[in-house]
């Protein structure tokens, strides 16, 4: 048979052990399956590192992890790295705790240092201009797409939270959301009116969107998907509409995904004077030094606000501003 026709080899199975680190994930820590994935994808590609001289990942000691990491850091972002790290430690502290290693080889290797990176974020305007562009679109598609853009800049929901959100996730009076995140935990989020207005447009042509056959996995979704893959709108579909929006409001569709949104979200609260905590809140934040890279924004911003308009931010030109 030809190279060209013969079959992709097999990806190896991984170790046993790396198994039951992701299961213990998923029983113990409520990891979604998109985290659980996300591991068993870091950990693999240590093992196939290592396996192409000679070691493995359960028996790598520390200069074997310090030279996967040192070549991972030759061609790979900080991030990359730093999450490669994350899932490696983890990984040794089960094996520890297990007994199925004595001594801990990532215990000794040292974080990759990373700068402060902001986040993108669209200004107000732009986010206008997105729903603006969504609100001219016909029929139960553009009701759709205004609805989740709305509850997404209302509520700064994680796309997963967004677009898998069952019915039963509003209230009564359809004012908030009682909403699953990470770790299984619930947080309550309020909705604004505009995100409530466009929400009871959508339901009333939500029907559309169910499918004969399908109507079991579809139904108990507040956003179902004509699509035979789910029963919800997929995160990659929503993606791929708001990059078209975005070319529709003129718009660079690199500057737009749900997370932008999201930061947009977070932002502009801030900017209007709003709480950390309750950003944080609304967020799901675990721990508010997530929360807090927002107010570096802020900072920052307010800082370009202060250089331009202030009247004694520039140099007068009878008195030239002395150098310190």
């Amino acid at each position: 048979m030809s190279r060209r026709g013969r079959p992709p080899a097999p990806l190896p199975l991984p170790p046993p052990e790396v198994d039951a680190f992701l299961d213990m994930l998923v029983a113990e820590r409520a990891a979604a399956d998109n985290t659980r994935a996300a591991y068993a994808r870091d950990l693999a590609d240590a093992e196939g590192w290592l396996a192409g001289r000679g070691g493995s990942l359960v028996r790598a000691a520390t200069d074997d992890l310090r030279g996967y990491l040192e070549q991972l850091a030759a061609q790979s972002a900080v991030r990359t790295v730093a999450r490669r790290l994350s899932a490696l430690r983890q990984f040794y502290r089960f094996l520890c705790s297990e007994g199925r290693r004595s001594e801990d080889p990532a215990a000794a290797l040292d974080s990759p240092r990373r700068g402060r990176i902001l986040p993108k974020v669209l200004t107000e305007t732009e986010v206008l201009a997105l729903i603006a562009a969504a609100t001219a679109l016909p029929g139960a598609d553009g009701l759709r797409l205004v609805a989740l853009l709305e509850m997404l800049y209302a509520s700064g929901l994680r796309v997963s939270e967004l677009v898998g959100l069952p019915v039963g996730a509003l209230d009564r009076d359809g004012r908030t959301l009682i909403v699953r995140g990470k770790g299984g935990k619930e947080r309550m989020v309020p909705l604004s009116v505009p995100a409530r207005d466009a929400l009871v447009a959508y339901l009333a042509v939500r029907s559309e969107f169910l499918v004969p056959g399908r109507l079991a996995r579809q139904k108990p979704f507040l956003f179902p998907s004509r699509s035979a893959l789910g029963g919800h709108l997929t995160r990659q579909r929503f993606a791929q509409l708001l990059k078209e929006l975005a070319g529709a409001a003129g718009i660079d569709p690199a500057k737009v995904s749900p997370h932008v949104l999201r930061h947009a979200f977070a932002t502009h609260l801030l900017d209007h004077g709003a709480d950390l905590r309750s950003v944080q809140k609304m967020l799901g934040h675990a721990d508010i030094a997530t929360t807090e890279i927002y107010t570096h924004i802020v900072g920052d911003r307010l800082k370009r606000v202060v250089a331009d308009h202030h009247p004694l931010a520039k140099p007068s030109p009878r008195q030239p501003r002395r150098r310190e």
